[in-house]
C-alpha cells in the first residue's frame, strides 16, 4: 500500500460568486463530477458517458474552465483533441458565503437541491440492484440517522471530525485491495421538522 505521507493532499477550492453561478447547471455539475471520478477525459468521451452531444459538452467545459473549475490536461492534449481534468478534488462553501448576492445564493440553493436529487437517484438505483450484491456489501451499504440537541458550534465540530475520519479512510484506501469498490459517502445534517419538536 502506498505510504500515507507520500499521498498528495486533496486539491480543494472554496467557491467564489462567479464559480457558484457557473457551476449551477445540470450538465456542468455532471461534467465536473465525471472528471473527478473518472479522471481526465475528452469532450467526446464525456458526451458519450453522459448521453449528450460533443458541442454542448465542449461549450460547458469551456465555461467551467473560465472560472478555474476544470483545466486542460497538458500531458494528454494534442492539436486535434483537448483533454480536460478537474482543477480540484473537493469543492467547499458555506451557504452564508453568498448572503450578500441573491444570484449566487439562488445558485447555491440549486446546487444543494441537485445534490439531494443525486442522492435520491443513487439510492433508487441501489434499491433496484441490491439483491445482486453479496451479503457483505448489502450490509455495508445503506444509511441511518440519529437525533440530538446541540448548538451550532458543536454541530460544526461534529461535522469537521466526521469529515476528517472520512478523509483518513479515503487516503488510506488501496484500490488494488481484493473486493474493493468505489463508494460514495454523504454527510448531511438538517433540523428536525417542527412537528417532531
Amino acid at each position: 500500500m502506498e505510504n500515507e505521507a507520500s499521498r498528495p493532499e486533496p486539491r480543494a477550492v472554496r467557491l467564489d460568486h462567479r464559480q457558484v453561478r457557473v457551476l449551477a447547471h445540470p450538465l456542468r455539475m455532471r461534467l465536473l463530477g465525471a472528471l473527478r471520478v473518472k479522471g481526465p477525459s475528452t469532450a467526446t468521451a464525456l458526451a458519450e458517458l453522459l448521453g449528450t452531444n460533443t458541442g454542448a459538452t465542449s461549450y460547458h467545459l469551456r465555461q467551467l474552465a473560465e472560472v478555474g473549475l476544470v483545466v486542460e490536461d497538458p500531458d494528454r492534449g494534442t492539436r486535434r483533441q483537448r483533454w480536460w481534468q478537474a482543477a480540484h478534488d473537493v469543492t467547499n462553501w458555506e451557504p452564508t458565503d453568498f448572503d450578500d448576492d441573491p444570484d449566487a445564493r439562488a445558485a447555491i440553493d440549486w446546487i444543494q437541491g441537485d445534490q439531494v436529487r443525486h442522492l435520491a437517484e443513487h439510492a433508487e438505483q441501489w434499491f433496484a440492484v441490491q439483491n445482486e450484491w453479496s451479503p457483505a456489501w448489502r450490509d455495508a451499504f445503506g444509511m441511518g440517522d440519529i437525533f440530538m440537541t446541540v448548538p451550532p458550534a458543536r454541530l460544526e465540530a461534529l461535522k469537521a471530525e466526521l469529515w476528517q475520519v472520512m478523509e483518513r479512510y479515503r487516503n488510506e484506501a488501496d484500490p488494488a485491495e481484493p473486493g474493493a469498490e468505489q463508494v460514495q459517502l454523504w454527510l448531511a445534517a438538517y433540523p428536525l421538522p417542527e412537528e417532531f419538536q
